[in-house]
């Protein structure tokens, strides 16, 4: 265990922290934003496991979709997007609350023709207008909010598989459970009056670690696998309601707890070989289907020269059993070259960027409002580099509604 731990200065940590960084990121500038930020979240979870008599040694290993949280508060803990963070062996009852599990998904249907815009938007419409409940949960819909949206498709096959000519992707989460409701304690910290109370601060040097323990930790994680389920139906019900009769393909979240201590935050988790998921790109670029392959191999791991540092901090497993794919091509920043550095302030950090035209900087604390775009094929190239998945089909975007 590393002993000690309270011993060593900020800075010391913040090395040791950044040493259980992987990433399998693109380096740019979104992708470095990261890292600087992650390194302060590990730094926290690892004084936090010290602190309750767990070993030091929280990873977060990144999908090739590396990049930030527009989620502010996410942000100000000191997390990062487009990977999997583990904090335990993943029995223990112990959830970190500042990862924010939200159970976002995507859903992948198939259809005989495409409807026209103006239908789908009525039926929208329609849908707003409507009450509509699951589970006795009145259901707010909100494809108008973040970078939640419905994609129409004509498939392009890649390899012999029956899938329809033409393919929907609907993205959406379970809002309505983020604070207290009748089903549960609710997922959000800062949004649930009941999920406060039952929460433990961890202070640390780089401000607190929020946990639930215990049968607090039980109660939570059997309330966000309620979650889970609600969304995956609360994204068919859409599905339903908006295109009538479809083939269900995949439904999947990808912002999620796996198990007690561990997160699949803004990338797939491939529960067996061969799974299919769905991999969007920016509304101009194919978006993909793929099918996952178990990850990382070791001749990966030792490409990346990952080997000897994930051996020497006993974290090989972590690594070996990855088992992540991006989820689509993630935030980048068009304007900004670099990350170069950042500044910490009462617990607040300022990341410092260089600009793509060579003059000025621009000092940010939130990526929240920052003017961004999407990656594009990189991403999918990235991941097959990796072997870690295989194209399936590609999707060919007709049009996209953010209504």
């Amino acid at each position: 265990m590393g002993r000690g731990l309270e011993k060593l200065s900020e800075s010391e940590l913040i090395e040791r922290a950044k040493r259980h960084i992987f990433s399998l990121g693109l380096n740019d500038v979104a992708s470095y934003l990261c890292r600087l930020n992650m390194k302060f979240g590990l730094a926290k979870m690892h004084y936090t496991q010290y602190k309750l008599g767990m070993e030091p040694n929280a990873t977060f290993i990144s999908a090739p979709d590396e990049t930030v949280t527009r989620n502010k508060v996410r942000w100000e803990s000191g997390i990062g997007y487009g990977g999997k963070i583990s904090w335990g062996s993943g029995e223990d009852k112990v959830i970190i609350l500042d990862v924010m599990p939200n159970a976002c998904g995507m859903l992948v249907g198939g259809i005989k023709d495409p409807p026209e815009p103006r239908e789908i938007i009525n039926n929208v419409y329609k849908l707003n207008q409507n009450e509509a409940f699951i589970d006795d949960i009145k259901v707010s819909w909100d494809f108008h909010v973040g970078n939640h949206f419905i994609d129409i498709f004509r498939v392009a096959k890649v390899t012999e598989i029956d899938l329809p000519d033409y393919i929907f992707i609907i993205h959406s989460a379970a809002p309505e459970l983020r604070g207290e409701n009748q089903k549960g304690v609710g997922l959000y910290y800062h949004k649930s009056k009941v999920l406060k109370e039952v929460m433990k601060e961890v202070k640390t040097p780089f401000g607190p670690c929020r946990v639930v323990l215990d049968g607090d930790a039980k109660e939570y994680y059997e309330f966000f696998r309620y979650a889970e389920e609600f969304a995956k139906k609360r994204r068919r019900l859409a599905a339903m309601e908006i295109f009538g009769d479809f083939i269900e393909i995949i439904n999947e979240t990808h912002q999620g707890l796996l198990n007690y201590n561990e997160i699949a935050l803004g990338c797939h988790y491939i529960n067996q070989q061969g799974q299919m998921f769905p991999i969007a790109m920016r509304a101009d670029l194919p978006a993909y289907i793929v099918r996952g392959n178990l990850n990382l191999s070791e001749e990966t791991i030792e490409a990346l020269g990952f080997y000897k540092r994930a051996e020497k901090l006993g974290v090989m497993d972590k690594l070996k059993n990855l088992n992540i794919l991006p989820h689509g091509g993630g935030y980048t920043f068009p304007d900004m070259l670099e990350a170069s550095g950042e500044v910490e302030i009462g617990n607040k950090r300022y990341f410092t960027t260089g600009m793509k035209s060579g003059i000025g900087q621009k000092i940010i604390s939130s990526t929240d409002g920052i003017p961004f775009s999407y990656r594009g094929r990189e991403v999918i190239v990235r991941a097959m580099e990796l072997r870690m998945c295989d194209i399936v089909a590609r999707l060919m975007p007709i049009y996209v509604l953010k209504v």
